[in-house]
């Protein structure tokens, strides 16, 4: 059994929530005070010829955090370029970039890295969608076209990031084709972590197969950990000093959920324009 800590951040480019300051310091330390063993990150320079001290933003957080990086190049500028990032205090075996742009306007991609823990290889996924809904579906479909064709269905699988999906219409995909589940959705509540092992058997065999897909405006009936559907909509993240929307998101498939928090209030209000979450797993 391995307890992993994995956050989910969208760090801004290494600027303040409103920009008019460089964050890149102080987020060191604040990702270096919660312990994380995988961080998922989006809006990551990875090039900034105008600013040294923004530039290669993953390995700069690598290199405090003592975690091994991936980058993965989205959009390119003249002087600057960012995408999303994987750091990890486990071994990266192999990792790829995949074009999901819907537009010229907005590059993204899905950086896509198999992690070894304990001898297992986990599949981690970071995204960060469009802002335009008919763009958002066919990225995720992309997304469940590589994991479909890539990934054991025995394999554990996390997809993390900036979904910009405030209305949770894409969680019905991920169920449904995946088997993917907010950890929002399956956290112990009140605590309650009584059951952990053989949870996930437990999960996967209370699974039913969907009479017909669901409307994508639907909300989706995730499994609690006494295996009843309960309906809880992930967090609101954005903006940082007041949190409204809720646009980001860690999926997991093959863990044991043990918490799930989103981190509001200082230092955090002040580092991003989004608020990161922090979710321990238990990797059976």
């Amino acid at each position: 059994m391995s307890v992993i800590r994995v956050v989910s951040y969208n760090i801004h480019k290494g600027r303040s929530a409103t920009g008019s300051r460089e964050s890149l310091a102080e987020l060191r330390l604040g990702l270096y005070n919660l312990r994380p063993d995988l961080v998922f990150l989006q809006e990551v320079q990875g090039r900034n010829q105008q600013r040294f001290s923004l530039d290669a933003q993953h390995e700069s957080l690598g290199a405090v955090l003592c975690m091994q990086t991936a980058y993965g190049c989205n959009a390119v500028r003249d002087q600057t370029d960012h995408g999303n990032a994987l750091l990890s205090r486990f071994p990266i075996l192999q990792h790829e970039n995949q074009d999901i742009s819907d537009h010229k306007m907005e590059q993204r991609g899905l950086l896509h890295a198999v992690v070894e823990i304990n001898d297992t290889p986990v599949h981690c996924v970071v995204v960060h969608l469009g802002l335009f809904a008919g763009g958002r579906s066919r990225q995720v479909a992309a997304l469940v076209e590589r994991i479909k064709r890539l990934v054991p269905d025995d394999e554990p699988v996390l997809v993390a990031g900036d979904f910009n999906d405030w209305n949770n219409r894409l969680a019905p995909l991920f169920v449904q084709q995946l088997g993917l589940y907010e950890v929002f959705a399956i956290a112990p509540q009140n605590g309650d972590a009584r059951g952990l092992r053989g949870s996930v058997t437990r999960w996967r065999d209370s699974l039913r197969p969907f009479p017909r897909p669901l409307p994508l405006a639907q909300k989706v009936h995730e499994l609690g950990m006494n295996g009843n559907a309960r309906l809880i909509p992930p967090p609101r993240t954005f903006p940082a000093a007041f949190p409204w929307l809720r646009l980001d998101r860690i999926y997991q498939r093959g863990f044991a959920v043990r918490s799930a928090r989103v981190l509001h209030g200082s230092p955090w209000k002040q580092l991003s324009d989004h608020a990161p979450l922090i979710a321990e797993l238990e990797l059976p």
